[in-house]
């Protein structure tokens, strides 16, 4: 299975610049928030394979209008061709928002999807809008990632853990893909692509 991970930003080769046919290849797209909705109906509408996306800390209009065609993973496993998907969407709070969380709040969105992830033996990909804490994170407060994330990938131990959030552009030592124990961490920053 081919993925395409997007996030924060419209990727040029796959919007401005797209050309019939450059979506084919992927069997599945994973969107890691931020994004415009128009931007997802465009590439879910192209690709003709699923979008799973969750929000991030400035998705609030979602709640409203939801990408058509898109199926939200946020605080479920979500399903396709047999890959669990686990999403938890948002950010560190560090203001107002509908998709800032406190650790604690995130915790407690975790601790109510004990019952599914025991239904579903686990996930294959734990998709966020933000980082674990320690990985691929910042130290300011808007970019912090999330202790509770790092947690989840030591008892689960997912074959992809995909984020956004921290955008590559922030600075030279970001890394897209980083490997933490049997977990291929990926900041889906613009776009990156992977095999499943």
């Amino acid at each position: 299975m081919e993925i395409l991970a997007v996030s924060d930003v419209a990727a040029q080769y796959y919007y401005d610049y797209y050309t019939p046919g450059r979506l084919d290849r992927f069997d599945l797209i994973l969107a890691c928030g931020d994004l415009d909705p128009g931007y997802l109906d465009f590439l879910v509408s192209m690709a003709h394979c699923p979008l799973v996306y969750v929000r991030g800390n400035h998705d609030d209009r979602l709640l409203e209008q939801p990408p058509e065609g898109c199926v939200c993973a946020e605080d479920r496993v979500v399903v396709v061709g047999g890959v669990r998907i686990l999403g938890l969407g948002g950010s560190f709070r560090y203001g107002d928002g509908e998709n800032m969380f406190t650790e604690w709040q995130m915790r407690r969105r975790i601790a109510r999807l004990r019952p599914s992830l025991w239904w579903h033996r686990g996930f294959d990909i734990l998709l966020t809008h933000a980082p674990a804490r320690g990985v691929n994170d910042l130290d300011d407060l808007s970019h912090r990632g999330f202790q509770c994330f790092g947690e989840l990938l030591e008892r689960y131990r997912p074959k992809y853990f995909v984020h956004g959030h921290v955008h590559r552009s922030y600075g030279v030592n970001i890394p897209q893909r980083v490997q933490l124990g049997d977990t291929t961490v990926i900041n889906a920053y613009d776009h990156c692509s992977f095999l499943f």
